[in-house]
């Protein structure tokens, strides 16, 4: 008997999806987009003032067509987003990149430290989120893949803003997950210690008391993005912890 339930189709093959990548010039970012790209990907690149690092990337990626936009700016979100739109005719997959990172003791916080975390952690996301399913609802839907981060699961002490920030991401991908429903998907992948540099003494402590003993590799996040990426409409809300196994200690 055939079931009265249907389901929006998986990815199987990333190939040929639209798939914008935010803040994909450097970093986690960039190996993402250099993933999708080998998964055959139409990826679109999106950075705010590094241009030199996006063309490289761009470049890595078969000359993927690159778009400028402040994240700060609800408006240039939306410009952004149309021009993707007008570019592709379409966007099937959202990955949220773009985020900023610094420490301080919580008692020195300024207004300006918080806005400077949650303008593009908490709110940027939130509304490339509306403004990526609006365009893919366009053509039957699509996924959304919110990257957040072991701080927004487990607290640190001298990241008190950051963790706020992406602990909102969060549940912000759960509760779109239940709004966007069925037509998209709205999942998280929450890294572990990724380094892109010398480790400090914080983070060295981190890699010790990370159960696989080593810190992580940016395909190895975009391992949980493809996985995100290529599931049906029955994963969704679900939050990814690549982090070695940190967050269970």
């Amino acid at each position: 008997m055939k079931s009265k339930f249907t389901e929006t189709p998986m990815f199987s093959d990333l190939k040929d999806q639209v798939v914008l990548v935010t803040g994909a010039a450097k970093r986690v970012g960039r190996g993402i987009a250099l993933r999708l790209a080998r998964e055959g990907a139409r990826v679109a690149i999106h950075y705010s003032t590094s241009e030199d690092e996006a063309r490289q990337t761009a470049s890595d990626c078969g000359g993927a067509p690159m778009f400028r936009a402040n994240l700060e700016s609800v408006p240039e979100i939306q410009r952004l987003f149309a021009e993707v739109g007008d570019h592709f005719g379409r966007l099937d997959g959202l990955v949220n990149n773009a985020a900023r990172f610094s420490r301080f003791d919580p008692l020195e916080i300024t207004e300006k430290d918080w806005d400077f975390i949650h303008s593009v952690n908490l709110k940027a996301t939130f509304f490339c989120c509306q403004q990526g399913a609006k365009l893919m609802r366009k053509t039957g839907g699509g996924r959304i893949i919110n990257i957040s981060s072991l701080g927004g699961i487990r607290p640190w002490a001298e990241h008190v803003h950051y963790c706020a920030s992406k602990a909102g991401v969060i549940h912000m991908t759960k509760a779109l997950a239940k709004a966007l429903a069925p037509e998209i998907t709205v999942n998280s992948v929450a890294p572990g210690v990724i380094p892109f540099h010398d480790l400090d003494e914080r983070a060295e402590q981190m890699v010790r008391n990370t159960p696989a003993k080593r810190p992580g590799l940016p395909d190895e996040i975009a391992d949980g993005v493809v996985f995100f990426l290529r599931s049906s409409n029955f994963v969704t809300g679900q939050i990814l912890a690549v982090d070695g196994g940190l967050s269970l200690r």
